[in-house]
Formats: C-alpha cells, structure tokens, sequence
C-alpha cells in the first residue's frame, strides 16, 4: 500500500478524537547507537530475564521515566514534618522587598 503524503499548502483536517486514540496506541520505534560494550551488557542482562533486548531496554526506560517523574511530584514526610509543611503553607512569611518590588514590575508581555 502506498503512502500519500499532503502537500504542505492543502490544509489540514482536524482529526477525530477517535483518530487521535487510535494514533496513540501505535507502538512507534526509538534508534539508539550505543558502544558495543552497552549493548553486550544489555544483552547479557535480557538473556538473564529470559527477555529480548527490546523489551529489556522498554522496561529499564519505562522504570526509570516513572522513578523521575515521582520524583518531582511525590512529596513523602513523616507526620512531625508533614505537619511541619502545613503550618508553613498557612502561615507564609511576609513579603521581603525583593518580592514586593518583583510584584509591582509591569509585566514584559503588557509592555
């Protein structure tokens, strides 16, 4: 089957929104050009798992990219520090005049 590409002055359709889940459930493909020796130690670790290389590779990122992204939204404390936190969220200190001057600038965009 042939692909057909649009030409760039035919403008474009919004697609459905059905469309758009359907696209987004399409496995896409990532090339890596790593060292010999990274990708032998990969190999040695998927063959251990019983796992292809891919799905090793899939996996560890997958891990890793969750790992990050709780680490910039999850907030764990003990109870003495939690309510620690709380009390500093409703009782803020006052503006300094660093911040006072800051709030009073007329914004770049309203320039």
């Amino acid at each position: 089957m042939a692909k057909v590409r649009a030409s760039r002055s035919e403008p474009r359709r919004a697609e459905p929104a059905t469309a758009r889940a359907a696209a987004a459930d399409r496995k896409g493909s990532v090339n890596l050009r790593i060292a010999t020796a990274t990708r032998r130690l990969i190999d040695d670790a998927a063959a251990i798992l019983g796992k292809t290389r891919t799905e090793f590779m899939v996996e560890s990122a997958r891990r890793q990219a969750v790992d990050v992204l709780l680490d910039q939204r999850l907030l764990t404390l003990d109870a003495d520090r939690y309510d620690a936190f709380l009390r500093a969220l409703d009782h803020p200190p006052a503006p300094g005049p660093k911040l006072t001057a800051l709030m009073r600038r007329v914004p770049a965009w309203r320039t």
